[in-house]
């Protein structure tokens, strides 16, 4: 009976992967409701609860992608790749109000702004403090702080090598746990609870991932306005690492 259950998750990969997400997001209410009293947002406990099953999965198989190495599970790889997340925000986009969208204005593009730059000379110093000094990999761990997706992308434009680029990746994933897991606990004391401050909010963060799965634990309907200066934000970060940016830290430290 095992095996013929092996040979569905196998043959059915994404589906299983979403039955595997739905189980984990219905226990996490069920903990959210009854062990916190709804304190806690079950979207909360379930990002916690997939992270230590990704950390547990990657010590069991000694791979790289967590539960997804689990050939019965390998559909989790495809459904938390890049091209369903995308597809899952422009999806979430169709319920932006555009009349609130362009009340952001102004506050939408100072937050954009400072959203990039205050995280990449967080990592640039952060990059110093440990030991670098070069353009080159000062440039691309400062990126990974804007995002994980920022990081490698500059990166790769300027030649830095895997070891630095993987230090940026894992700077960018610490700040989206950061903001998921953070995002539903200061919610209130910020204010964050309009599309104008989501979009304020999601600017200032910068990640995608993150900043989409703390409003989903705050409030679902915030969570396209947060997504969509967010997802402005890694472009603008993509566009700006690897030539404003660098041409920036070489001029400072040659």
């Amino acid at each position: 009976m095992w095996h013929g259950i092996e040979h569905v998750f196998i043959e059915q990969s994404l589906v299983a992967a979403f039955a595997v997400v739905g189980a984990l997001i219905l226990v996490s209410n069920r903990a959210a409701k009854y062990l916190t009293n709804g304190r806690v947002h079950g979207s909360a406990i379930a990002i916690v609860l997939g992270l230590v099953l990704a950390y547990v999965g990657g010590l069991y198989t000694g791979g790289k992608k967590g539960l997804a190495d689990i050939p019965a599970l390998a559909g989790i790889g495809l459904m938390g790749g890049a091209m369903l997340r995308d597809f899952a925000i422009v999806a979430t986009a169709f319920e932006v109000d555009v009349v609130e969208a362009r009340r952001a204005g102004l506050l939408g593009v100072l937050a954009l702004a400072l959203g990039t730059i205050l995280p990449f000379i967080v990592g640039t110093l952060t990059a110093v403090a440990f030991g670098y000094h070069d353009a080159v990999s000062i440039t691309t761990i400062g990126a990974g702080a804007i995002t994980y997706i920022v990081g490698p992308v500059t990166g790769a434009a300027i030649g830095a090598d895997s070891t630095v680029m993987a230090l940026s990746i894992a700077t960018g994933v610490t700040k989206a746990v950061m903001v998921m897991v953070g995002t539903p606990l200061v919610a209130r004391m910020i204010g964050l609870d309009n599309p104008r401050s989501a979009m304020a909010y999601g600017g200032l963060m910068g990640t995608v991932s993150g900043v989409a799965g703390g409003l989903a634990a705050t409030d679902p309907k915030l969570v396209p306005y947060g997504a969509l200066t967010a997802t402005f934000h890694t472009g603008i970060g993509c566009l700006v690492g690897p030539s404003l940016l660098f041409l920036t830290v070489r001029a400072l430290v040659g």
